[in-house]
């Protein structure tokens, strides 16, 4: 290879390089404002009687439950909503997940030990999924195969938490937890190689904000499912 040619490659695999990092630093920014807004909204309905039985209080508890599915299912697509859509759908979720933790901000304020159950709780989350979120995208290994396995899981786990329902097993709770948070941690993985590999620096401005806001989203609710997980087998225990 003629020298020219030589630093004109690797002039632009450092530009790659530098695209793929401001890229994911954008949606790892993205996820955390998402997290924020949850934590905030949380704090806010759990501080307020009136918020709380306005959200909580009756009949509308189920569309608080049933929200974040309709956002995600029908007011969430990256492929036909520009990306000043996406985000706004993005934060609605945030923040009716939000809504939906203020019980347990209620709670901890009323007991001190679970506070501190809930906040363990997130430092190990967060602590996890950084470390996870580093190897999947540091690792060399194809981990499509542990996206297909993850998502068999997480169907199983579904399946087991409705059959939980009515046997109302603490040993089965413990069970579906400790499965919950390696399923989690599967996905967190598989998800943070798949950002990386989906890049393109060929992309529009526009299309790379969508896939940003397309990928903090799958990355804040990983990281959400991870914390209820995580929380729900320390309290069980």
């Amino acid at each position: 290879m003629q020298p020219g040619r030589y630093e004109t490659t690797q002039t632009r695999v450092r530009e790659i390089d530098a695209g793929l990092k401001a890229h994911m630093n954008n949606i790892y920014a993205k996820m955390t404002a998402g997290v924020l807004v949850t934590a905030i909204t949380a704090w806010i309905v759990g501080s307020s009687p009136l918020l709380l039985n306005l959200f909580l209080g009756g009949p509308q508890s189920i569309i608080v439950m049933l929200a974040p599915l309709a956002i995600v299912w029908f007011g969430f697509n990256p492929a036909s909503m520009a990306a000043s859509k996406l985000r706004i759908a993005f934060f609605a979720l945030s923040a009716v997940y939000g809504i939906s933790f203020s019980t347990i901000a209620v709670a901890a304020g009323q007991n001190p030990e679970f506070g501190i159950a809930v906040a363990k709780a997130f430092f190990i989350a967060t602590s996890m999924f950084a470390g996870l979120s580093i190897f999947g995208y540091t690792t060399k290994k194809d981990l499509s195969a542990v996206g297909t396995f993850v998502f068999m899981g997480i169907w199983g786990l579904v399946a087991a938490s409705l059959l939980n329902l009515f046997f109302q097993s603490s040993a089965m709770s413990n069970v579906i937890a400790g499965a919950g948070i390696l399923l989690m941690s599967g996905v967190t993985v598989w998800q943070t190689q798949a950002m990386k590999e989906m890049y393109n620096p060929a992309h529009s401005k526009e299309a790379s904000e969508r896939m940003a806001w397309a990928a903090a989203l799958n990355l804040y609710i990983s990281f959400i499912a991870l914390f209820q997980y995580i929380l729900h087998f320390m309290n069980q225990r």
